[in-house]
């Protein structure tokens, strides 16, 4: 084990960096768990990464303006997309958001084919790398959360439709080049997901302490044990998810718990 890995310098900006990303994503991804469009975030961050690959593709500096403005693009396109099949086709849209997905990650695949360090590349905006944030990038990514917080609370009950998909595709842009595209899914997922039947204000309370420890202890265990960050970040949110159903609240508020127990979780009281 690795106790000298425990370096604050470097822990506390990736911690920082989690929980910038989660203060939008936990009440994102109530939403989406709620409209039943699960696998929009993978989508939407695929499409947002694509539009990096193509940045640099064309030459523009990894962390410059440039590259910004193209993941951002590239996923307010696939968002105005995916707003217009959810009106056209609603009842496609999942198999729609599937095809979205695996046309982005397959299109980044054959922009970096011939470059050297496309597989190095394609692993950073997959798994991300949490651990070497800068200063720069968690300014930008607060700022840009806080505005986009505030057009949530703005909107309230009443974020759907073209307004829905262009604050989710925003927010993904800010975090998919921040943790990479896995750790945004699980971000949005998995808090949600462990809450599920939760209400209000004690939902968001109860999936933002999730997501929270999921970032913490997976920080603290890639240290100690020296294995990737992001990905064991997905492993302890999924652990901290599943070890938040013995807390008696969620327990008795989750619906497959109810089901267990013979009640219908649609006729609760």
């Amino acid at each position: 084990m690795n106790w000298d890995g425990l370096d604050l310098s470097i822990l506390g900006p990736a911690c920082l960096a989690g929980l910038v990303v989660l203060s939008t994503h936990v009440p994102l991804g109530t939403r989406v768990l709620a409209r039943g469009i699960i696998f929009i975030d993978l989508a939407i961050a695929q499409v947002a990464a694509l539009g990096v690959i193509l940045a640099q593709y064309f030459g523009m500096d990894e962390h410059g303006f440039g590259v910004q403005v193209a993941a951002a693009v590239a996923a307010l396109l696939g968002a105005a997309l995916l707003s217009y099949t959810d009106k056209r086709w609603p009842e496609f849209q999942e198999p729609l958001i599937g095809t979205l997905f695996v046309l982005a990650a397959t299109g980044g695949i054959l922009l970096l084919a011939n470059n050297p360090h496309g597989g190095e590349h394609l692993k950073d905006l997959l798994v991300g790398q949490i651990l070497w944030v800068t200063p720069d990038q968690l300014w930008t990514a607060a700022i840009a959360s806080a505005a986009l917080l505030a057009v949530i609370a703005w909107r309230r009950g009443r974020l759907g439709g073209l307004s829905f998909y262009a604050v989710f595709a925003l927010a993904i842009t800010v975090s998919v080049q921040l943790i990479g595209v896995y750790l945004v899914f699980t971000s949005l997922i998995v808090p949600a997901l462990a809450t599920a039947g939760m209400q209000g204000r004690s939902r968001l309370v109860a999936a933002y302490a999730i997501g929270v420890a999921g970032y913490v202890c997976g920080l603290i265990v890639s240290a100690v044990l020296d294995l990737p960050s992001g990905a064991m970040i997905v492993w302890t949110l999924a652990a901290c998810g599943l070890l938040a159903q013995v807390v008696p609240a969620v327990r008795r508020s989750h619906p497959a718990h109810a089901t267990d127990a013979g009640v219908d979780p649609t006729h609760r009281k």
